[in-house]
């Protein structure tokens, strides 16, 4: 009979080793190429976790302690005076922090081994320097109080201080940003994953704060709901960078393991079992090392069923069933705030639809009105597997000023009116709104989608705009700028042997594609989606219906 422990853990050695020997083979490289903080002590506690590992081929290692030694001296050259590390954010406390994290883990494996003291003795130096302006140092994004906080408890761990307690509690008063659906406030995969995640564990378990582990659990229940056909978790409603790109589902794989085998959760645990590899096996070996019982058996993992989880706070749906999925969106920020921003979900994909191989990553609906740009739902309401997605966009026209308001120099101030910028004192004028009111209605079937659109007023120019993953092929198409557009009734997306057939009952004239709005253009900038485009003109009427069958 296998020992399931034992098996786990030296896949983790033997991954951690081979990530090793690439650390040792390119420290010249990396030392030469002004390296990011961070990088280096990753770099540092690799071989560090190695080096102890009585399993590794590098255990007590003398060239992977010089080594380590060597970056370390960099690493305390690369600390200011006032003990935080520059990168692409000056003197800061979040940046920093994370290094310190890396640092002070890789402390608890190497303290008391003598081989290791000059190690352990240069790593105490920069996190000592490090201290007290992390403890007083402020954050710019959510996520930081909690990378921050994490720093200060892993600090106290190591060299007891109750300020650095008491400025946790501080962060932790304002409560942590989740939802009931478990997700963070940023609704960022990414930023769960590397930061959010990972602190409140840390903070939790260090100063044993129970209640924030129960946290992280909802937060990886979300993430579980959310994972994808093809091995990422559902992106489109994040509030950050990764809104617009795709997040793996199996850099999470110690997280689900350490609340699989703490909780019991048999679910958590057929997630871990269906993850490939060693993701970040450094890491990894660094965490089993200090946290032995993560390399225990996993409980008993749960059939993965059908199911379709509703995500309201977020304005997300996503239904999944084997290698078919469909996820609906429609929790953008863009109607409460009428603009682009980093931090606001504006992404303006409202539905994808996975079958195996094929894969249609992008439904949206681009318009010309007053260049505001594609819809993005201000409303999701779901029942079963429906969902209404509503959006009003409005302009306006304006009148003169009324005379108390006018100036003889004609020095009006600048303001925005929501579109664009201009001398024009728009408060005080009159107004009259032209408003564009769209409805799409999904309804998911077995393995299909039903899409129906819906605007008024009708002669609004919209078109759909159905972006393929690249590496299949369209059928029953012909081509127009910038991609294809039906050649009848419908169309078929191949993939090997996977397919997704389109059909349509009615269409337009093709005018043109995409088009991102003003708020990229007058940058000469866009957010247009990738890959094998087709597009589908809403007739006349303003309605249309599309369905989508895997």
């Amino acid at each position: 009979m296998r020992d399931s422990r034992t098996e786990f853990k030296a896949a983790v050695t033997a991954a951690a080793d081979a990530r090793a020997r690439e650390v040792l083979d390119g420290v010249d490289a990396l030392l030469g190429s002004d390296p990011h903080h961070r990088a280096v002590m990753g770099a540092v506690k690799t071989l560090a976790a190695c080096a102890v590992d009585a399993d590794s081929a590098l255990a007590g290692s003398a060239a992977a302690v010089a080594a380590a030694e060597r970056l370390a001296a960099h690493l305390a050259g690369m600390q200011a005076g006032n003990g935080l590390f520059d990168g692409e954010n000056f003197a800061s406390p979040p940046d920093t922090a994370f290094t310190v994290n890396d640092l002070c883990d890789a402390y608890a494996l190497i303290a008391g081994v003598e081989a290791l003291r000059p190690l352990a003795s240069a790593l105490e130096r920069i996190a000592l320097a490090a201290a007290e302006p992390l403890r007083l140092g402020g954050v710019h994004t959510p996520n930081h109080r909690w990378e921050l906080s994490s720093a200060l408890a892993r600090l106290h761990r190591h060299w007891p201080d109750g300020r650095l307690v008491a400025r946790i509690d501080e962060w932790l008063a304002e409560g942590v940003d989740i939802d009931a659906d478990g997700w963070y406030s940023e609704r960022s995969a990414n930023y769960a994953l590397h930061v959010s995640n990972p602190s409140l564990i840390a903070i939790g378990t260090i100063l044993d704060r129970p209640a924030l582990l129960d946290l992280v659990e909802r937060s990886l229940g979300a993430v579980a709901a959310a994972a994808l056909p093809d091995g990422t978790v559902e992106t489109v409603h994040s509030r950050r960078q990764d809104q617009k790109g795709t997040i793996a589902l199996a850099p999470f794989l110690m997280q689900f393991r350490r609340f699989a085998i703490a909780r019991g959760r048999g679910d958590f645990a057929a997630v871990a079992a269906s993850i490939g590899g060693i993701p970040s096996p450094g890491d990894a070996l660094a965490e089993l090392l200090l946290e032995p019982e993560l390399a225990g058996p996993l409980p008993e993992p749960e059939p993965v069923r059908a199911k379709a989880s509703v995500f309201a706070g977020s304005g997300l749906a996503v239904v999944r069933d084997g290698d078919f999925a469909v996820t609906v969106y429609g929790g953008s920020d863009y109607a409460a705030h009428g603009r682009i921003r980093s931090g606001l979900a504006a992404n303006p994909t409202f539905l994808r639809l996975f079958a195996g191989a094929a894969v249609l990553d992008s439904v949206r609906l681009s318009r010309d009105f007053f260049g505001l740009g594609p819809f993005r739902a201000g409303s999701f309401a779901a029942e079963g597997n429906a969902f209404s997605l509503r959006e009003h966009a409005g302009a306006a026209y304006y009148g003169p000023l009324p005379e108390a308001h006018r100036r003889a120099d004609a020095a009006y101030a600048l303001a925005d009116e929501g579109r664009f910028a201009a001398a024009m004192d728009f408060a005080h004028r009159p107004a009259e709104e032209v408003a564009l009111a769209t409805e799409v209605r999904v309804v998911v079937g077995e393995r299909e989608a039903a899409l129906t659109v819906e605007a008024r007023p009708a002669r609004v120019r919209q078109v759909l705009e159905l972006a393929f993953r690249a590496g299949g092929r369209l059928e029953g198409v012909r081509p127009v700028e910038g991609g294809f557009v039906l050649d009848g009734a419908t169309a078929v997306y191949r993939c090997g042997e996977d397919r997704i057939e389109v059909e349509a009952d009615a269409a337009g004239a093709f005018t043109r594609g995409y088009h991102p709005g003003e708020d990229y253009t007058h940058l000469s900038g866009t957010d247009a989606a990738q890959g094998i485009r087709l597009y589908v003109p809403l007739p006349a009427s303003g309605r249309c219906t599309v369905l989508l069958r895997a």
